[in-house]
């Protein structure tokens, strides 16, 4: 991967990261650089699935490969800042 896709994965991430974080109702207790790697996961693995179904490349916006990587990105804040919020922690 050069640097371009590398930088271009990040603000992807970013921006996935910020609306699974809206998605969720309620304070998240975790900061935004586990926001962004939440967020880069969420669009790697949702670019994924959509390419298994055959929706990764469509004519137009990709709004399923979209609400995919946003619904990863909200479950994987949820799960992370649920396993922050252990007592004792």
């Amino acid at each position: 991967m050069e640097i371009d896709g590398i930088i271009s994965a990040i603000v992807i991430g970013v921006v996935i990261g910020v609306l699974g974080r809206l998605v969720i109702p309620g304070r998240q207790r975790i900061g935004i650089l586990w926001t962004v790697l939440v967020g880069v996961l969420a669009a790697f693995v949702g670019s994924g699935i959509a390419s298994v179904f055959g929706v990764a490349d469509t004519d137009g916006v990709d709004w399923v490969e979209w609400l995919l990587q946003i619904a990863l990105a909200a479950v994987g804040v949820a799960a992370l800042d649920r396993s922050r919020s252990r007592p004792g922690r």
